[in-house]
């Protein structure tokens, strides 16, 4: 499993964890996934375009292992 899908699949987790285990209402549950979803995303946005160039050569020089 790739470095990338680890991620996707803790995310996807603790996502499920929170709706789960928090018994508050499900508006309040959507807002807190939105942030676990959300805030990597905004990460990634807030990056400069060379930042993200590099990221990206990494991400396949990774894939190529």
């Amino acid at each position: 499993m790739s470095p990338l899908a680890k991620y996707y699949t803790g995310a996807a987790i603790a996502s499920v964890l929170v709706l789960l285990l928090l018994p508050l209402p499900s508006l309040v549950n959507w807002v807190i996934v939105l942030a676990l979803l959300g805030a990597p995303v905004a990460g990634y946005f807030m990056l400069d375009p060379s930042q993200r160039e590099r990221l990206k050569r990494v991400r396949r020089r990774g894939l190529g292992r």
